[in-house]
């Protein structure tokens, strides 16, 4: 539970590091650059140990595949709360998908 609350709080840097300053479009570029590689610092900080600890349980393909699917809930919420904008039928699909995927990676035959 432990990792993947840390690769929770990770995704919620990585997200505003990646993709905030896009509502932010008249802020320098330079600046936009060394905000997100500040806030990716933080992301590090919860990502390197979430997959050390997460190592011991998880196979690297395991770690990687919950990663993505916290990814996918993380940005869901930024897209919606913080950049206000839709989330539309094509995109839960897509994400439905990706969960398909996740369900296998996991099975065991």
């Amino acid at each position: 539970m432990l990792t993947i609350a840390l690769l929770f709080i990770s995704n919620i840097f990585m997200t505003f590091a990646w993709y905030g300053h896009l509502k932010y479009k008249g802020v320098p570029l330079w600046q936009a650059t060394l905000v997100s590689w500040l806030l990716a610092a933080f992301e590090y900080m919860f990502q390197v140990p979430a997959n050390r600890w997460g190592s011991a349980t998880f196979s690297v393909g395991q770690l990687k595949t919950i990663q993505v699917i916290i990814e996918l809930a993380v940005f869901t919420g930024f897209v919606r709360l913080y950049m206000k904008q839709a989330i539309t039928w094509n995109y839960v699909v897509g994400f439905f998908f990706l969960f398909v995927g996740a369900f296998f990676v996991f099975r065991k035959f």
